[in-house]
């Protein structure tokens, strides 16, 4: 079975920056197109980032378009979401997420649903 383990959340301020990994295992991961979700309390769980198998497609939400960054090394097995410019309403546990459909239109990979394999999340904390 596929895991996946994020890393790298943490206390950040305001206009600052952090960048979470998500680790993945097996070798199929290069198969998998991934996501980034995020939940704060008491809040539905929405959509961040998502990014096609060869990274050559991503797509973003639009409260963090222009200020997060999805990228990812398929020899590292590994996902990166890249946040810059840091908000208090980040403030959230972020997951990352890996779908194995063979293709998904950009739609559903905003879709949680769409994703079969997700991590414990990181919590990430942003201070004004």
């Amino acid at each position: 079975q596929v895991k996946l383990v994020e890393s790298g959340g943490g206390l950040v301020q305001a206009g600052g920056s952090l960048r979470l990994s998500c680790a993945a295992s097996g070798r199929t991961f290069s198969t998998y197109a991934m996501g980034w979700f995020r939940q704060a309390p008491g809040k539905d769980r929405e959509f961040v980032a998502a990014i096609r198998r060869s990274g050559g497609s991503t797509y973003y939400a639009d409260s963090v378009k222009g200020r997060f960054t999805i990228s990812r090394d398929n020899a590292k097995n590994t996902v990166y979401l890249q946040m810059n410019s840091l908000k208090p309403e980040d403030a959230a546990v972020y997951y990352c997420a890996g779908s194995s459909r063979y293709y998904s239109i950009s739609y559903y990979l905003r879709r949680g649903s769409e994703y079969d394999y997700w991590g414990q999340g990181t919590q990430v904390t942003v201070s004004s």
